[in-house]
């Protein structure tokens, strides 16, 4: 029976049984045979570029004409550049440390018995991700270094884009003698089909959402399956009393303005009162074409300054506009981001390193940064290479997600004929 003539529910199945019998193939592969694949699929995706590029022009017609925002498309985009970036990827994945078999910790017992927690692949991930085609390279390139087979179900406005990166990828796998079942896109781009893929317990073993806040909250809603959460990117900004001011405008600008549609991008500047030179970094921020929404204290330094409303401090614009407040030093900017953060990446700007400590120790997010720009917050900008999100919950693994979090562990015991008593 071909696929697309399945139900959701059959598909999911199908394509499952497939990954099951790939990853038990991939588990056992040695590291020199993945990092091959991975290596000829980068050469492929080069390789096949002109096909790429026509495949995303396709979608992003379809996508323009369907009215997506500039910002997703952005995401959609691709060039030959981000074609190369996204080969390069998947070469560093390559030429990663192999996580697999490396031991965490061991003990001997008194009774001799000696004990080992050694990392092994998490076997099925399902990742499903809106809007950028390149995740399709870079999960299946973290997924099959790991150990692991992979499901992909990508968006339906990247579908022609995530096929043409998908056959590219295969391409690789299978001339270095792997099945091509390790990495499998889902076929339809039937909303069912996600829904089947979060119930099938008995073939995925990990979920990762990649998109939107509504994507995400389906996906914690309805799973069956552990869900490894990349929630929005509501990131901070935090200019203390004691910053540069060249420093804190260029990091500034750069949070905000270097890319407006990554998760790593700053969305709101809290800026300490004792701050001499607050007025020119929002002048900056405005001479930058960045839509201010700030206080009744910004809206003061410049007429161009949009009033904030409630809802400002907790949206993601993944745009050209910024959100900007007063605030008293640095414990009100840490209890503004308790309340609005969404535990992404918070940064605080300052001189004083006192002052820096204790915001690095107290806000609680993946990722906390001192003098630094919230653009860095990146698998590859960290050397973990390509990412397959930034996990902003608390269990498993936190902040950018690469091959040591897609394994888990198990427990190996050596023993000398001992008995339990």
């Amino acid at each position: 029976m071909n696929d697309l003539t399945q139900t959701p529910e059959m598909l999911i199945a199908t394509l499952g049984a497939r990954a099951r019998r790939a990853a038990s193939i991939i588990a056992q592969a040695s590291d020199a045979q993945k990092a091959d694949a991975l290596r000829r699929a980068a050469q492929a995706l080069r390789d096949q570029a002109p096909a790429i590029l026509a495949a995303n022009a396709r979608d992003m017609e379809n996508a323009a004409a369907n009215g997506l925002s500039p910002a997703m498309l952005d995401r959609l985009k691709l060039d030959e550049d981000r074609i190369a970036g996204a080969a390069a990827g998947v070469e560093q994945v390559a030429s990663l440390d192999n996580p697999l078999g490396s031991v965490i910790d061991t003990v001997v017992r008194p009774n001799g018995l000696e004990l080992s927690r050694v990392r092994v692949p998490l076997g099925v991930i399902g990742i499903i991700y809106e809007s950028r085609p390149n995740v399709t390279a870079d999960a299946a390139a973290l997924c099959l270094r790991a150990g692991n087979a992979v499901i992909l179900r990508g968006g339906s406005e990247a579908k022609e884009s995530n096929r043409a990166i998908h056959a590219a990828m295969v391409e690789g796998i299978v001339a270095a003698g792997l099945p091509s079942e390790a990495v499998q896109l889902v076929p339809t781009t039937d909303r069912a089909a996600v829904g089947a893929l979060l119930k099938a317990a008995e073939f995925v073993d990990l979920i990762v959402p990649r998109g939107g806040k509504s994507l995400v909250a389906r996906v914690q809603e309805e799973a069956r399956v552990p869900v490894l959460a990349h929630l929005d990117g509501i990131n901070h900004s935090y200019v203390d009393g004691a910053a540069d001011p060249a420093m804190a405008q260029s990091l500034v600008v750069n949070a905000k303005m270097r890319r407006t549609g990554i998760c790593g991008s700053t969305e709101t500047v809290l800026i300490d009162r004792a701050y001499p030179s607050a007025g020119a970094l929002v002048q900056a921020l405005l001479d930058a074409k960045c839509e201010v929404r700030g206080d009744e204290a910004v809206q003061a330094m410049d007429a161009r300054v949009i009033a904030a409303s409630d809802e400002d401090w907790d949206t993601e614009y993944l745009d050209a506009i910024v959100s900007v407040r007063l605030v008293d030093g640095v414990e009100e900017a840490i209890a503004h981001i308790d309340v609005h953060a969404s535990h992404h990446t918070d940064a605080i700007i300052t001189d004083d390193a006192a002052v820096a400590e204790h915001f690095l120790n107290a806000v609680d997010s993946a990722i906390v940064m001192w003098n630094a720009s919230t653009q860095f917050a990146d698998g590859g900008e960290f050397g973990l290479g390509a990412e397959i999100g930034i996990s902003t919950g608390r269990l498993h693994a936190r902040g950018p997600v690469a091959l040591e979090g897609l394994t888990t562990y198990k427990w190996i015991v050596r023993g000398t004929g001992q008995t339990r008593p």
